[in-house]
């Protein structure tokens, strides 16, 4: 029986038993994608707030907080990565299909 939780480190990864953060093995990077960042609005089950959320980014978990700190503090909002996405408070859409294309990466609007 695995390990998945420790009150010293937090949780743990089930395959190389290491904290979440450390963790080395396939794990710890985000899924496959075709290169192409896909952003998209939705209002849908958030209590009528909008957030605008950004998938397809390939990286680790460092570069997922530095790409979510730099569109924060260029944005002014808040945000979080949840399940290799990109949540950003607000309807900043077309501005962060501007900001990713200034920053070399491929990006599609999608959804409404």
């Amino acid at each position: 029986m695995a390990l998945v939780y420790s009150t010293e480190t937090g949780q743990l990864c089930p395959s190389c038993e290491q904290p979440k953060d450390e963790c080395t093995c396939k794990q710890g990077s985000a899924p496959e994608s075709d290169g192409i960042l896909r952003v998209q609005r939705e209002k849908k089950g958030r209590g009528g707030k909008t957030v605008t959320l950004i998938q397809g980014y390939d990286g680790d978990k460092k570069a997922y907080s530095l790409l979510l700190k730099q569109m924060k503090k260029r944005f002014g909002c808040g945000g979080a990565v949840k399940n290799w996405v990109i949540e950003l408070q607000g309807d900043l859409a077309d501005q962060s299909v501007d900001y990713l294309q200034k920053l070399g990466h491929t990006v599609k609007k999608s959804g409404g």
